[in-house]
């Protein structure tokens, strides 16, 4: 049989990059080099092929550690591993799997959380990322993205606590021109609130952040948006938001109470991305919820198969309908 190649790839890059592409085109890039104290995806890359995010606060040059698309944590035993003030530190150990195929590319690595006064690891993260194609959104057949987000957070001691705090564990700085303030974009939920105001602290299923974005493919301005799912296996579903009108949001784990986990019984946490095109529609972003609610979690495994040390397996959808 000819060998053909996968629609959806996972493409190692220099200065630790890894690039997901689909159809050719790039729709995200995961950053795990030293130079940051974390890694980070960045860019999210919208139907237009605009990026849908920004490094950094527009007007606020404190706001450095806002990379994108990032994991952290305020409280982690008291220490700080949100702001790029504390010596914490992130750093991918390892990578276990890249898979192509022409429904998914899949990406598993390992992470460990160091304090950074001490070289003793406190946390293993084991992130999966699956990224796949939504519908078609353009005329010029460009499609919508879709990215699944899966972490398990083993502590290397038999229990550990993470403290309660607005700040994690994933972090969405979207661009400029999508945020309320400093752009033309707009706050929504699953609950039908709108704007900072109404959201901030509350439960939802779904968040979005849609707003203006110039294509560079179309040659003009086009509405683009991203929509953030928290799964219902997530131990504070529905979670609580913080988000703000500058052009952030934020699935807030731990925002009404700290949460204990151990080495027996490690926290997993999974979320969805939706990159998708034009004004946030509720209906289909519930519909997706739903879809997505009956996906059975990842798996990573050692490789059967020759050359591979690690492969990553995911139970069949309960649904009969794909998402997106």
């Amino acid at each position: 049989m000819p060998y053909r190649i996968s629609r959806c790839q996972v493409i190692p890059l220099p200065d630790h990059r890894a690039s997901f592409v689909i159809d050719g085109r790039e729709r995200l890039c995961w950053h795990f080099g030293t130079s940051y104290p974390r890694p980070f995806f960045f860019p999210l890359n919208g139907p237009s092929g605009a990026s849908l995010t920004r490094m950094g606060h527009p007007g606020a040059p404190n706001h450095d550690h806002h990379q994108s698309v990032w994991f952290a944590h305020h409280k982690v035993l008291g220490i700080d591993f949100w702001g790029n003030t504390s010596a914490a530190r992130i750093r991918q150990k390892e990578w276990l799997a890249y898979h192509d195929g022409d429904d998914e590319a899949v990406m598993a690595v390992k992470l460990g959380w160091h304090d950074g006064h001490d070289p003793k690891e406190l946390i293993e993260q084991e992130l999966i990322v699956a990224v796949r194609s939504g519908d078609a959104a353009r005329p010029n057949g460009t499609s919508e993205t879709l990215i699944e987000l899966q972490s398990t957070f083993r502590p290397t001691a038999d229990m550990l606590e993470f403290g309660k705090t607005n700040f994690g564990f994933l972090a969405v700085r979207v661009a400029k021109s999508l945020s309320a303030h400093f752009g033309g974009g707009q706050l929504s939920d699953s609950e039908g609130r709108v704007g900072e105001p109404a959201i901030f602290g509350n439960r939802a299923r779904w968040m979005d952040y849609s707003g203006p974005v110039v294509s560079p493919a179309l040659s003009g301005a086009v509405t683009e948006g991203i929509t953030y799912f928290d799964h219902p296996s997530n131990p504070s579903h529905p979670t609580h938001w913080h988000v703000r009108e500058d052009g952030w949001m934020g699935a807030s784990a731990c925002f009404a109470e700290p949460f204990t986990t151990t080495k027996a019984a490690p926290l997993v946490l999974r979320y969805l991305l939706h990159a998708h095109a034009d004004q946030p529609d509720p209906a289909r972003a519930n519909s997706i919820f739903d879809q997505f609610a009956k996906r059975t979690p990842f798996t990573v495994t050692k490789a059967t198969v020759k050359h591979e040390t690690w492969t990553v397996r995911r139970g069949e959808s309960l649904g009969s309908t794909p998402v997106g």
